[in-house]
Protein backbone atom coordinates (compact mmCIF):
# COMPACT_ATOMS: atom_id res chain seq x y z
CA UNK A 1 0.00 0.00 0.00
CA UNK A 2 1.62 3.50 -1.11
CA UNK A 3 0.97 6.73 0.65
CA UNK A 4 -0.01 9.87 -0.60
CA UNK A 5 1.71 12.81 -0.19
CA UNK A 6 1.09 16.52 -0.55
CA UNK A 7 2.80 18.55 -2.81
CA UNK A 8 3.58 20.51 0.02
CA UNK A 9 4.94 17.89 1.77
CA UNK A 10 7.33 17.04 -0.73
CA UNK A 11 8.60 20.55 -1.49
CA UNK A 12 9.40 20.58 2.18
CA UNK A 13 10.88 17.13 2.09
CA UNK A 14 13.05 18.70 -0.60
CA UNK A 15 13.70 21.40 1.12
CA UNK A 16 14.67 19.55 4.14
CA UNK A 17 17.74 17.25 1.95
CA UNK A 18 18.68 20.55 0.17
CA UNK A 19 19.49 22.62 3.52
CA UNK A 20 19.96 20.76 6.43
CA UNK A 21 22.96 19.03 5.61
CA UNK A 22 22.03 15.85 6.93
CA UNK A 23 22.52 12.61 4.72
CA UNK A 24 19.58 12.70 2.52
CA UNK A 25 18.61 8.94 3.27
CA UNK A 26 18.62 10.02 7.10
CA UNK A 27 16.08 12.29 6.25
CA UNK A 28 13.59 10.27 3.74
CA UNK A 29 14.24 7.85 7.12
CA UNK A 30 13.29 10.67 9.41
CA UNK A 31 9.98 11.24 7.37
CA UNK A 32 8.95 7.64 7.13
CA UNK A 33 9.32 7.85 2.81
CA UNK A 34 11.27 5.66 0.54
CA UNK A 35 14.68 6.14 -1.40
CA UNK A 36 13.16 5.92 -4.29
CA UNK A 37 9.77 8.43 -3.26
CA UNK A 38 13.12 10.75 -2.07
CA UNK A 39 14.98 10.93 -5.46
CA UNK A 40 11.89 11.11 -7.25
CA UNK A 41 10.44 13.87 -5.43
CA UNK A 42 14.56 15.67 -5.85
CA UNK A 43 14.68 15.16 -9.31
CA UNK A 44 11.10 16.83 -9.19
CA UNK A 45 11.22 19.68 -7.00
CA UNK A 46 14.99 19.87 -6.12
CA UNK A 47 17.10 23.08 -7.17
CA UNK A 48 17.99 22.76 -10.60
CA UNK A 49 21.40 24.99 -11.17
CA UNK A 50 20.48 28.07 -13.75
CA UNK A 51 21.96 28.31 -17.00
CA UNK A 52 24.92 30.65 -15.48
CA UNK A 53 25.62 28.23 -12.11
CA UNK A 54 26.08 25.35 -15.21
CA UNK A 55 28.43 27.85 -17.09
CA UNK A 56 29.96 28.76 -14.15
CA UNK A 57 30.38 24.91 -13.50
CA UNK A 58 32.14 24.15 -16.84
CA UNK A 59 34.80 27.11 -16.25
CA UNK A 60 35.98 25.73 -13.16
CA UNK A 61 36.11 22.52 -14.65
CA UNK A 62 37.64 23.67 -17.33
CA UNK A 63 40.54 25.27 -14.93
CA UNK A 64 40.86 22.36 -13.03
CA UNK A 65 41.16 20.24 -15.98
CA UNK A 66 44.22 22.45 -17.21
CA UNK A 67 45.75 22.63 -13.80
CA UNK A 68 45.81 18.71 -13.31
CA UNK A 69 47.46 17.84 -16.97
CA UNK A 70 49.97 21.17 -16.28
CA UNK A 71 50.49 19.19 -12.37
CA UNK A 72 50.61 15.83 -14.03
CA UNK A 73 53.25 16.82 -17.08
CA UNK A 74 55.37 18.56 -13.95
CA UNK A 75 55.54 15.16 -12.05
CA UNK A 76 56.43 13.39 -15.53
CA UNK A 77 59.10 15.36 -15.54
CA UNK A 78 60.16 15.13 -11.93
CA UNK A 79 59.93 10.97 -13.00
CA UNK A 80 62.29 11.15 -15.90
CA UNK A 81 64.80 13.27 -13.86
CA UNK A 82 64.75 10.52 -10.91
CA UNK A 83 65.09 7.21 -13.24
CA UNK A 84 68.48 8.70 -14.97
CA UNK A 85 69.44 9.84 -11.50
CA UNK A 86 69.41 5.68 -10.43
CA UNK A 87 70.56 4.81 -13.35
CA UNK A 88 73.74 6.64 -13.08
CA UNK A 89 73.95 5.80 -9.77
CA UNK A 90 73.81 2.02 -10.49
CA UNK A 91 76.53 2.32 -13.41
CA UNK A 92 79.32 2.07 -10.58
CA UNK A 93 82.31 4.40 -9.73
CA UNK A 94 84.69 4.75 -13.08
CA UNK A 95 82.30 5.23 -15.75
CA UNK A 96 81.41 8.48 -17.72
CA UNK A 97 78.36 9.38 -18.46
CA UNK A 98 77.57 11.70 -21.59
Amino acid sequence: MSKSYTKEFKQEAVRLAETSGKPKAEIAYDLGISESARYRWLKKYGQQPTPAEQEQTLEELKAELKRVKRENEILRQERDVLKKAISICSQGPGKVIR
